[in-house]
């Protein structure tokens, strides 16, 4: 049974992008700047002086219908959130004793971890990465702090409120007022000119004037949808709706909210466990850890990619209309359609029609997106084993107790469980016609956990670039995996059908990594103990 408190969480103690994903909430705009520190009293000191501005977890008014409990906090016209990497920590003279307790694979840093997570030698190495994030030797260059803005739009032109601009000039004053304590960093984009990473959702014009925000990606795939519901996270109304399909399978089919722990510091995690962590308590209770990952997507080489290997998947499959024998290759590839229906609920193109056409935009959407599992699919005839969705997170599909002659319900598992990411992120760039292989088009793309290395390590080591666990070998993700020598993706046909499986043969990459680091976000008594610098670690 997992740990599910009997009082609320600590809101004004949490950092507001950790239970919250802002993009969902009306906040398709932004940017991240990066610190280097190099005075530590002058740090602190700009650090109290942002803290007040901090966006908590305190509630605000929805736009939406769900329900987010109690009000007591007006919704801003733009976030600021603060994390910081191992060197900024230490950087920030912050006591040995409270440094050691971290997680090793923090300290080492994500360049470091290149092997266990595919980014080594694939792209060069370091020399595919924006310059701002090449420079771990250099302590005047190193990436110490992440600030992160995330701001609402104006509908009529598409462009951010004012006030994200006018956030981030005085941030950069602060910074240039600490006289060198603390500098911008610039370097990012391929040219390494710009002092920021801009962020937008792709936007759609209106039939008749202004833009709306897009939850999709520079690839065509409907984005943000299944991330897990952990106890705490949301009151009761709204955690009923969303845990289903986003929680933990119970051996009776039914869903349950995962345990606090697996997602913030200083609660019980699925085993019942407090992690370890960096001492004293209140300086790790009501933080998180995250990666932070700047994914570069090829959508050129994806598009035509794809429109070749349509025709054949559809002569294989006897699919003879064009876009549908694209949509079902697509389907097949990530596990959603486009529209993020699962493939696993909508098999066919004419089963997905049928499926949007039914449920429409009625209010349960959502959750009929995430309601369902793959007991009744164990040979992937409607969704291959090793589609996206299916590696990133296999629900059931890996119960040990399930499998030939052994009908139950859906029922998850440990090994499931507690690897369990909260996505975050947003778009940038732009592919717009005649947009080039070298564009600046992606996907900022953020795990958070309690442990890097159980979590976020584990799915993008052991499922995304392996595939034994899904008896497909060495086989990678075939939307965000790298690529070995006969690399190959198989779409298995119901032998019903009299037709063949149909093997994509080779696939390059589409997408690459081009900079990131791990990073600590802090509760809100961590930061006021940084910012003070007295920490006591006994």
């Amino acid at each position: 049974m997992a740990f599910n408190p009997s009082a609320p969480l600590d809101l004004a103690d949490i950092q507001g992008n950790i239970l919250t994903a802002y993009g969902k909430q009306g906040f398709p705009k932004g940017c991240f700047l990066l610190l280097n520190i190099r005075d530590a009293a002058k740090a602190r000191a700009l650090i109290e002086t942002l803290r007040p501005r901090v966006t908590t977890a305190v509630r605000w008014p929805s736009a939406k219908t769900i329900s987010t409990g109690a009000v007591v906090a007006e919704r801003p016209k733009v976030t600021i959130n603060l994390a910081f990497t191992f060197l900024g920590l230490l950087a920030l003279r912050t006591p040995v004793r409270t440094l050691r307790g971290l997680p090793d694979e923090f300290i080492d840093g994500m360049a470091a971890r290149g092997p266990i997570l595919g980014d080594e030698g694939v792209v060069d190495g370091l020399a595919a990465w924006d310059p701002v994030w090449r420079h771990e030797d250099d302590e005047a260059a190193q990436v110490h702090v992440l600030v992160a803005l995330n701001a609402q739009m104006n509908p009529t032109d598409g462009a951010p409120v004012a006030e994200l601009a006018q956030m981030i000039t005085w941030i950069k004053d602060l910074c240039a007022a600490t006289d060198g304590g603390v500098a911008v960093l610039t370097g990012h984009g391929r040219a390494g000119d710009q002092d920021q990473q801009s962020l937008s959702a792709i936007l759609r014009a209106r039939p008749h004037g202004g833009f709306d925000p897009l939850p999709s990606e520079h690839l065509g795939f409907t984005d943000g949808i299944g991330d897990p519901v952990f106890a705490g996270q949301f009151p009761p109304d709204a955690e009923a709706m969303r845990v289903v399909g986003n929680g933990a399978l119970t051996g009776d089919g039914a869903w349950r909210p995962l345990a606090t722990g697996e997602f913030l510091l200083g609660y019980p995690d699925e085993a019942q466990e407090i992690a370890g962590g960096a001492m004293p308590l209140a300086f790790s209770r009501n933080g998180t850890f995250f990666a932070y990952r700047k994914m570069q997507e090829n959508a050129v080489a994806f598009s035509d990619y794809i429109g070749a290997s349509a025709v054949k998947f559809g002569a294989v499959f006897g699919i003879d209309e064009p876009l549908q024998a694209r949509e079902t290759l697509l389907a097949k590839i990530a596990g959603r359609w486009s529209d993020g229906v699962p493939i696993s609920l909508a098999p066919t193109f004419a089963d997905w029609q049928a499926f949007d056409h039914r449920l429409g935009l009625k209010g349960d959407r959502p959750r009929a997106l995430s309601n369902f599992s793959y007991h009744d699919d164990p040979a992937g005839l409607k969704c291959p084993v090793t589609a996206h969705m299916r590696r990133a997170n296999p629900r059931d599909a890996l119960d040990p107790l399930d499998g030939p002659g052994k009908p139950r319900a859906p029922s998850g598992s440990v090994l499931n469980n507690r690897r369990r990411i909260l996505r975050r992120g947003l778009p940038y760039g732009a592919v717009a016609p005649g947009a080039t292989q070298d564009g600046e088009h992606g996907l900022i793309f953020m795990a958070l956990c309690a442990s890097l290395t159980r979590q976020f390590e584990f799915v993008q080591q052991q499922w995304i670039n392996y595939g034994l666990d899904f008896g497909a070998g060495n086989d990678t993700c075939p939307l965000v995996g790298t690529r070995a020598a006969g690399s190959k993706f198989v779409i298995a046909a119901d032998p019903a059908s009299g037709h063949a499986p149909f093997i994509l043969d080779k696939p390059p990459r589409f997408v690459e990594t081009r900079g990131g680091a791990y990073f600590f976000a802090p509760s809100l008594t961590a930061l006021r103990m940084l910012a003070m610098g007295v920490i006591d670690p006994t």
